[in-house]
C-alpha cells in the first residue's frame, strides 16, 4: 500500500482538525524518503532543516554525553513528527535521531513549512502549539521518573509504556537489547540484565526471540 503524505499528516492529532484543502498544501511540499534500520537521520548540532513526518517505521531520539554514552529521550512511530524545534527557531538540532527499523518519512522543507504556517496561522498554529505542549509534558514526565523512581521502577514503567495489551497480557513487540533499555532508563546494561533476570525468574516476564511478554504487572515502588 503506497504511503500517502496527506493521510499521514491527517493521522497526527495536532493536524487532524486542519481542513484538507489547507493541509494538502503542506503535503504537496513534502518529499518522501526511505531510511534503513539503524540510519542516523539527524545528528545533534546539525543545521536547522526540514520537518520529518513518520509515515511508517520507528525512530529514537537521543543525546550523547561527554563520554559517548547515549541517553534516549523518546521513541516514536507513525503517526508522529520530529524536527520542529530547529525548524521554528533556526537553531542547530538539539538531539540526534536514529531509525529503529526501516522507516519512511515525509520531509517538509523548512521555508515551505514556515511559509505555510504564516499563510494559515489560525488553523496551523494551534495544532503546532498543542504538539509542542505535549512534547514538554513528556519531557517533564521523563524528568519526574528520573527523580522519583529507582532503576527498577524506571524499567518497569518503561516496559509497560512500550507494551500493548494482548489477551490479558502485555507485549513489547520488539526485543530490545539490554543496552538499549539502559539508554532509555538511564542505567548500565549490567543493571538492566540483573533486573530482567529477576523479573523472568519471578514469572513476571518472558523474553521471547522478537518480543518481551509481560504476564502480570510487576510491583512498582508506589
Amino acid at each position: 500500500m503506497p504511503h500517502n503524505t496527506l493521510s499521514g499528516l491527517k493521522s497526527i492529532p495536532y493536524f487532524s482538525d486542519i481542513p484538507d484543502e489547507i493541509l494538502s498544501k503542506l503535503a504537496a511540499c513534502a518529499v518522501r524518503k526511505t531510511f534503513p534500520k539503524g540510519a542516523i537521520i539527524i545528528n545533534e548540532g546539525d543545521e536547522a532543516g526540514p520537518l520529518f513526518v513518520v509515515l511508517s517505521g520507528r525512530v529514537r531520539t537521543f543525546l550523547n554525553d561527554e563520554n559517548g554514552k547515549e541517553v534516549t529521550l523518546s521513541m516514536q512511530g507513525q503517526p508522529s513528527y520530529f524536527g520542529e524545534l530547529s525548524l521554528l527557531d533556526g537553531q542547530p538540532r538539539s538531539a540526534s535521531v536514529m531509525t529503529m527499523e526501516a522507516t519512511v518519512c515525509a520531509l517538509v522543507p523548512r521555508q515551505a513549512f514556515l511559509g505555510w504556517l504564516h499563510a494559515h496561522p489560525d488553523e496551523a498554529g494551534m495544532g503546532l502549539m498543542r504538539g509542542l505542549t505535549k512534547r514538554i509534558r513528556l519531557l517533564t514526565e521523563n524528568v519526574r521518573g528520573l527523580m522519583l523512581f529507582d532503576v527498577y521502577g524506571r524499567l518497569v514503567r518503561t516496559l509497560m509504556e512500550l507494551a500493548v495489551e494482548e489477551n490479558g497480557e502485555w507485549v513489547v513487540k520488539e526485543r530490545f537489547k539490554h543496552q538499549e533499555l539502559g539508554s532509555i532508563v538511564g542505567a548500565s546494561r549490567e543493571m538492566i540484565s540483573k533486573i530482567m533476570k529477576e523479573l523472568s525468574d519471578d514469572g513476571y516476564v518472558t523474553v521471547e526471540p522478537k518480543s518481551i511478554r509481560i504476564h502480570r504487572k510487576p510491583p512498582t515502588p508506589w
